[in-house]
């Protein structure tokens, strides 16, 4: 062709192929997930496809050979051509065996799957500008979204973003009351709840199959006695006076923001916060043309945009709304003290006051 820049098109062509090498590999990984076979090469240690067929319970060598060098290929373990052993280095471990490690990240491949699975309704949904359910996508998009932001709740909420609110950190070791809105499947809210016995928690959501499963896991922990889990639209809370309203990684998802933080505004005493935690975004597109913008206006295209636009209003503020459109929606609700407060590689956290 003629103007084609040929140094552009090569890279553009070796770029696709990485991509399509990283779409083919969510298959893989995730069977290598559920068959342990990063976890026995992690606490095994170095192997060849026989013994790590053999480690991860009597599996085919030939599928796992053939498995091993994929993730090799893939970059996600390393490969001794001399021995023909592989292993996981400890950078890579904490990808794909350490569950505690804060960059776990294997149900980010989970999360792909549904994302596939919800393609159909997505793309129907193109075509007459209506939304998609939350829930009703993909089989159980709720469990993965719950187990892929874990990770970086687990080292983030006690640790860093609670104790960049004023004061709040005291008033929870003391004994307060606590919201959790959107808490989806109750991670949040349960690492909240072991981290102050002394403070009474609530964790509420709109999709009853969410509190289902924070219910189980409540009881699983332990915590059932002092932490509750109500299904409820966050405009639609009837309980008050709460010195903390939290919400993670939905307030963008919700039909109406505006409406969202009036009421929160009407379910927090007068000298109470609310923290809002949201995806790390720049407030013009062209400052999140970078990886985590990728992946969260992907991700945002398939479930945030469609779950937002199937509620009403239907703001569809988006994954990557930015602080400017945030804290202007928590303005319109009425709060007058809104700043950022912390941020992380993927988070952003906003403390709205009276």
């Amino acid at each position: 062709m003629e103007n084609l820049d040929q140094e552009k098109f090569h890279q553009f062509i070796g770029k696709m192929l990485g991509d399509l090498g990283g779409a083919l590999s969510v298959a893989t990984v995730r069977i290598g997930v559920r068959l342990g076979l990063f976890e026995v090469l992690h606490s095994g240690g170095p192997a060849t496809a026989a013994e790590l067929a053999a480690r991860a319970g009597g599996l085919a060598e030939r599928y796992v050979r053939e498995w091993a060098l994929a993730q090799a290929a893939n970059g996600y373990v390393d490969y001794d051509p001399e021995s023909g052993r592989f292993s996981l280095a400890p950078h890579q471990a904490m990808v794909f065996a350490i569950e505690d490690s804060p960059v776990y990240m294997t149900a980010a491949f989970d999360m792909v799957a549904a994302l596939i699975e919800a393609e159909p309704k997505v793309e129907a949904a193109f075509r007459t500008g209506g939304g998609v359910r939350w829930g009703d996508s993909a089989g159980c998009l709720f469990c993965t979204t719950g187990a892929f932001f874990k990770p970086g709740y687990t080292h983030n909420i006690v640790q860093n973003w609670l104790p960049a609110l004023d004061g709040m950190t005291e008033r929870l070791a003391e004994g307060a009351s606590i919201a959790d809105v959107g808490c989806g499947v109750g991670f949040s809210t349960l690492l909240m709840a072991r981290a102050f016995p002394q403070s009474r928690f609530v964790g509420f959501d709109f999709h009853e199959p969410s509190v289902a499963e924070a219910r189980r896991h409540a009881q699983e922990h332990g915590l059932a006695e002092r932490v509750r889990f109500e299904v409820a639209k966050a405009k639609e809370i009837a309980e008050r006076e709460f010195d903390l309203v939290t919400t993670f990684d939905c307030l963008h998802d919700m039909g109406d923001p505006v409406g969202c933080a009036a009421h929160m505004r009407k379910i927090l005493k007068d000298d109470g916060a609310w923290m809002i935690v949201e995806p790390l975004a720049g407030d013009r597109p062209e400052e999140n043309l970078n990886p985590v913008g990728r992946m969260y206006y992907n991700a945002s295209t398939m479930i945030c945009v469609p779950t937002s636009l199937d509620q009403e209003v239907g703001a569809a503020l988006g994954a990557q709304a930015g602080e400017a459109r945030l804290a202007q929606a928590l303005h319109e609700g009425g709060f007058s003290d809104v700043r950022r407060v912390a941020e992380g590689a993927f988070n952003m956290v906003l403390q709205a006051r009276n």
